[in-house]
């Protein structure tokens, strides 16, 4: 006969082979999902558009963002971090990236929504370089899992431009 701690030891190792069969499984059906997701941002005003003492360009802006991601949701997702960023080209730099608005979608009840906010964020460029600038609205998001791998994708808004002069 096994002794007891032999039978634990073989019973402890089976569930743990099963979990980590379970936890596989969750992640590979997660690449079966073809999510679909929309997002419109509309920039309703331009606050104050300013040179800083220091030389940096400074912008505020009033915007409403409406986006539905709720196909971004499935039975192994966790919640999801989106983020809005204001993505243009300098001669110093071909992207730059500054983060205008963020959030935490922990539900797919929520995933679905509208703002009209202002950015979280200050929009400064460090430089002169944004007078007559176009530049892209980008919402990105992370899907955050409850097992497996985090990704990562994002929607890219063309069509803005900031104004030839200082507000």
């Amino acid at each position: 006969m096994h002794s007891f701690g032999y039978r634990a030891n073989a019973l402890l190792t089976f569930a743990i082979t099963i979990l980590a069969v379970m936890c596989a499984i969750a992640s590979i059906s997660d690449n079966f999902n073809t999510p679909s997701p929309t997002s419109q941002v509309q920039v309703l005003n331009i606050n104050w558009f300013r040179n800083k003492a220091d030389g940096d360009d400074e912008v505020s802006m009033t915007m409403n963002i409406s986006a539905d991601l709720q196909s971004l949701f499935t039975w192994n997702t966790k919640q999801v971090f989106v983020f809005l960023a204001a993505e243009y080209e300098t001669p110093q730099n071909s992207l730059n990236q500054v983060s205008l608005w963020d959030g935490i979608i922990p539900a797919k009840e929520h995933a679905r929504f509208y703002i009209h906010t202002t950015n979280k964020y200050r929009f400064v460029d460090q430089g002169s370089n944004l007078r007559e600038r176009d530049f892209n609205m980008t919402l990105h998001w992370h899907v955050m899992p409850k097992t497996g791998k985090m990704f990562a994708d994002k929607i890219v808004m063309t069509g803005f431009r900031l104004p030839r002069s200082y507000r």
